[in-house]
């Protein structure tokens, strides 16, 4: 390989080592409160899809929606798209269980309400946060769509690290409880 081939490859190497460095920040600046919550770390006994747990599969989405902004150039705002991103889904139940809670048998599509009124319990939301944690299941919840650019940008995010963990291309790196 030529010197100049091993320096790009060398630059491209550092410069994703230093995205996912950046974006591990961003996250931690944004979300701090709700990642040390104890509500939710306890999402991690919670699997999500595959053997994803609720807290690796809303840290997937805050990563990725992160990314698709910054690629995509969007210039969504990074806070919303953090916290929205990692209340989608803080419904805290495990939803594979048959003993949820009254009224959750359609998860699919009750949970972004179940997780919308938790968050707004346990956290100050803005309303970009709630559009993105109520409308997350477009086109699901059909009457439910993303308003904000946002929302649409979780809700991409959501769908493809959903795909991903399901047929087990994200694995989980802990673990998770069935």
């Amino acid at each position: 390989m030529h010197t100049g081939k091993k320096e790009r490859k060398l630059d491209k190497l550092k410069k994703a080592a230093y995205n996912r460095k950046e974006i591990r920040e961003i996250i931690n600046h944004n979300g701090a409160d709700i990642l040390r919550s104890n509500k939710f770390i306890s999402t991690k006994g919670h699997v999500q899809h595959g053997n994803v747990s609720v807290n690796e599969h809303c840290k997937n989405v805050a990563v990725a929606s992160l990314r698709l902004n910054r690629a995509l150039r969007l210039n969504g705002n990074s806070k919303e798209i953090v916290r929205g991103a990692l209340l989608h889904d803080y419904f805290l139940y495990d939803w594979h269980n048959r003993k949820t809670p009254k009224g959750e048998r359609m998860h699919g599509y009750s949970h972004p309400m179940t997780a919308l009124g938790n968050a707004k319990r346990d956290y100050i939301l803005s309303d970009k946060q709630k559009d993105i944690i109520a409308n997350h299941m477009w086109p699901l919840t059909i009457t439910k769509i993303p308003k904000c650019k946002e929302a649409w940008i979780v809700t991409a995010a959501d769908k493809y690290c959903s795909l991903m963990e399901t047929i087990g291309v994200h694995k989980s790196s802990v673990g998770c409880r069935k």
